[in-house]
């Protein structure tokens, strides 16, 4: 957001101004020489503007335009969408400047004189257009003498801002994009069917056969309402006591206003308290008309309680007690809690639409005469002459206090508070049932339910429970959002674009003159009418002092909750238009515009838990049950984010410590996972690691083996040695392996040579790898003398335990023992050859 620049001071002021009045003053405004302006004559193309969102276009602009809160030169231009507000110099999009135009609430053009310090000279007027927003903001912007731009941008205005037909709308163009709103309906008894602690899914085949009806012990779903005949304003699914028939619902439903029967909004599963909503009953200038059926009805939402006792009723009345009774003359009123068994009747005293709309514009009035950045160019600072803090002296700093104070909308958000920590506390520690309603039953009574619901439900209190909160209390229970918020009312009486709902009826529960208000030219225009009020704006003020008095209860953060607002007051979605769900139904708003819970869901998903909607101090296990405040923790402050951000921006930044924790919490995340992705490779280094010591083991072990084999194998070459000096030969052994076997008593003086290898081959003798060592000789001789006194047969003799007595051999094809130039097997550990598979031939004497 851009931050308006401070400025000296100025002395025109804008405020007292009427719809053509001449404001006379001094100031800094001559300094600009507004007539040594040249025209400009300067081609913008539109389609390089890149800050232009989806089928968005430029219907006018003005160049050399002045915005006087900040005194920044620029480019305005009106969209389908918004009017925008260009940088001179660079171009970008100046957020004070910058409004939907639908969130503008009145605008007019204004003229102010400018006292010239040559008498000489005369100076033209300035010609400025004030812009009046429902976000708290008041602008001015100031055009050239001598040009028509200031009348092309105000006849712009009043075509675009009030829409002949309510498809003129942005979000009609726009369509429903990449956010398609899914079925609304389906939403709805999905949370009915949370509050009776049933397992289903909600479709549209459901919606469609009518098998929705389902039910627990004390509370059903009802389709009485499914074709809207009886109560029009009402959702198609109601939630009901169980005892209760639908023709007893269809009869009890004529005794309350506009047919806004008592109806569950919210019920409690273990203890069977309930918290319900209709509308004034119908008992007349005398408060003696009555309703057994309603008696019933109301009865049946107060179930036994676990003693078998009869549970208390209390019946929470919205308005001040004398507007009660002034309804009575027009056929409303208050119940009587001598007609309902063990009730008790309640008047919060709040006040109706109209004083919130008046107390709603006192408080912008104030931000924009002491802030920093004020319409008419003077920062209050200077605004007195003097100074000192707070603009001048004492008692203007009084008077701009008791301004404050006199504007009464932070009495009546705590009232508000107040009355919906009462129906909480009844609720949560008394088990009661309350049944709340005020004169229609879709304002006040809306505020207080909802944000009962809030303090109840720790549900309510999330991204997902927010949205269902709001679409079943605010959306589905009929808040005229279209008459609240200032929007094209409908009438299906006079459709231009007959959606495919042809079955529906009408809607007779409204008071509508046609289909459309067409504007009127003037120099003033009011955007809204006169059932323009900001009740819902007024509800989610409340819902942001609930989470600043508990900033660990609440998934989202404040930042979420402007967000929130603005997308509602834009009208960029088609979430909030018409006046009841019968109304979006017909005017296939689900199929036509875009969904504003999946565009800040979307928002969300870019950053993940690290983005601004997000509460960095929220702990839903701190707070897992209803929130209790006590009255003296319910007093109001101005809503810093909201408020301030347009009168005093630099003191908007209450968020600030939220955004260092979320910069910390961010950095928190991105080292723990610099650590888990550190304790992988760690892990991953430790598996190597024991990996390798297990080969080396292995490693060892085979070493040892070898060391082990090795010595025996020197101790078996000694054995040898040994046998074959016995019988008269010497033995040398190499480094390579090999052995020369001389026989001193060779009778042929032949010298004879044996071979001595280490293991015996595939075609010797297989022995045990692990244990056993064999070990042949080979035998060179020049002669074939087998004669017993051969030295060789001596050896083969005296050496093998297989030689029979007559000098033959019992293992003549083992290899081992076939002289001349064959080999001869030679052990030192005869006990090797009971492993050897020798066939049993071997073994017979010969």
């Amino acid at each position: 957001m851009d931050v308006p620049k401070h400025r000296s001071g100025r002395s025109t002021n804008l405020r007292d101004a009427n719809d053509s009045s001449k404001m006379e003053g001094t100031g800094s405004w001559d300094a600009l020489e507004w007539t040594k302006i040249e025209p400009v004559s300067r081609f913008v193309s539109h389609t390089n503007l890149d800050f232009l969102i989806e089928a968005e276009h430029v219907i006018a602009e003005g160049h050399g335009v002045v915005l006087v809160n900040t005194d920044d030169a620029g480019m305005l231009m009106i969209t389908n969408f918004r009017l925008l507000f260009l940088s001179e110099g660079t171009r970008k999009v100046i957020s004070l400047g910058t409004i939907p135009l639908a969130t503008i609430e009145k605008f007019n053009k204004t003229v102010a004189k400018i006292q010239s310090n040559a008498r000489q000279e005369k100076t033209p007027p300035q010609r400025l257009l004030q812009v009046i927003g429902k976000d708290m903001r008041i602008i001015v912007f100031g055009f050239r003498p001598r040009t028509k731009q200031r009348r092309i941008i105000f006849d712009a205005l009043l075509r675009c801002t009030k829409p002949a037909r309510l498809w003129d709308l942005y979000a009609f163009a726009c369509g429903p994009s990449r956010f398609k709103n899914t079925n609304p309906q389906a939403r709805l008894l999905e949370e009915y069917f949370r509050l009776l602690g049933v397992l289903s899914r909600a479709s549209a085949n459901m919606i469609e056969s009518g098998s929705f009806t389902l039910s627990n012990d004390l509370w059903r779903v009802s389709s009485i309402n499914s074709n809207y005949k009886m109560c029009p304003s009402y959702p198609f699914a109601l939630l009901i006591p169980k005892i209760i028939s639908d023709d007893e619902v269809l009869l009890a439903s004529n005794f309350r206003a506009r047919g806004r029967l008592p109806v569950v909004s919210w019920c409690h599963l273990g203890t069977g308290a309930v918290l319900a909503r209709s509308s004034q009953p119908l008992v007349g200038l005398m408060m003696n008309m009555r309703s057994n059926m309603d008696e019933k009805l109301v009865a049946a939402l107060c179930s036994k309680l676990d003693d078998g006792s009869r549970r208390k009723l209390y019946i929470a009345d919205a308005r001040p007690r004398k507007n009660a009774l002034a309804n009575g003359a027009m056929g409303g009123g208050s119940e009587s809690s001598s007609n309902y068994f063990q009730s008790e009747v309640v008047f919060f005293g709040i006040d109706n639409i109209h004083a919130m709309r008046d107390s709603f514009a006192r408080l912008r009035e104030y931000l924009d005469t002491h802030g920093r950045a004020s319409s008419d160019g003077m920062s209050s600072f200077l605004r007195h002459g003097g100074s000192t803090w707070g603009g001048g002296n004492l008692s203007s700093m009084s008077a701009s206090v008791s301004t404050l104070g006199d504007s009464g909308w932070l009495l009546h958000v705590q009232n508000v508070l107040a009355g919906s920590a009462w129906i909480a506390a009844r609720i949560a520690m008394e088990n009661a049932s309350v049944l709340v309603h005020c004169s229609d039953g879709w304002d006040r009574t809306s505020q207080l339910v909802a944000l009962a619901n809030l303090l109840l439900d720790p549900y309510y209190r999330t991204f997902t429970g927010f949205q269902a909160l709001i679409e079943k209390d605010w959306l589905a229970f009929g808040h005229p959002f279209s008459d609240r918020v200032g929007l094209p009312a409908f009438s299906g009486s006079e459709l231009t674009r007959q959606p495919s709902s042809s079955n529906i009826a009408a809607s007779p529960g409204r008071q509508s003159s046609g289909a459309f208000t067409s504007p009127v030219p003037a120099s003033s225009h009011a955007q809204t009418s006169n059932n323009y009020s900001p009740i819902f704006l007024q509800w989610v003020d409340c819902v942001s002092q609930l989470l600043r008095m508990y900033p660990s209860a609440f998934e989202f953060s404040a930042a979420f909750l402007v967000d929130f607002l603005d997308c509602m007051l834009s009208c960029r979605f088609g979430n909030f238009l018409c006046n009841s769900e019968k109304e979006r139904l017909q005017c296939d708003i689900t199929e036509s515009c875009g969904c504003m819970w999946l565009y800040l869901a979307d928002l969300r998903a870019l950053e993940g838990g690290s983005h601004v909607h997000y509460n960095p101090f929220y702990d839903p296990l701190k707070h897992n049950g209803p929130l209790l405040p006590p009255a003296a923790a319910l007093a109001p402050t101005l809503w810093p984010q909201f408020h301030l951000r347009w009168a005093c921006p630099e003191e908007a930044q209450a968020g600030e410590i939220e955004a260092k924790c979320r910069k910390i919490i961010t950095k928190y995340a991105e080292l723990q996972k610099a650590k888990e992705v550190a304790e992988r490779k760690s892990k991953e280094i430790s598996n190597a690691m024991e990996s390798l010591n297990a080969e080396l083991q292995i490693v060892k072990q085979q070493n040892t083996s070898a060391m082990n084999m090795a010595n025996r194998a020197n101790k078996e070459n000694m054995s040898i040695k040994r046998a074959i000096q016995s019988i008269g030969c010497k033995v040398h052994f190499s480094n390579s392996g090999d052995c020369i076997v001389d026989i001193e008593s060779n009778p042929l003086g032949t010298a004879q040579n044996f071979l001595y290898c280490s293991r015996k081959g595939s075609d010797g003798i297989m022995l045990d790898d692990q244990k056993d060592l064999a070990v042949a000789v080979t035998v060179t001789a020049d002669d074939d003398d087998n004669d017993g006194s051969n030295p060789i047969g001596r050896v083969c003799e005296n050496l093998c335990p297989f030689r029979s007595a007559d000098g033959g051999c019992r293992w003549p094809n083992g290899g081992c023992a076939q002289r001349n130039s064959q080999f001869v097997g030679l052990r030192a550990n005869f006990d090797a050859f009971d492993k050897l598979s020798i066939d049993d031939s071997y073994f017979k004497p010969k």
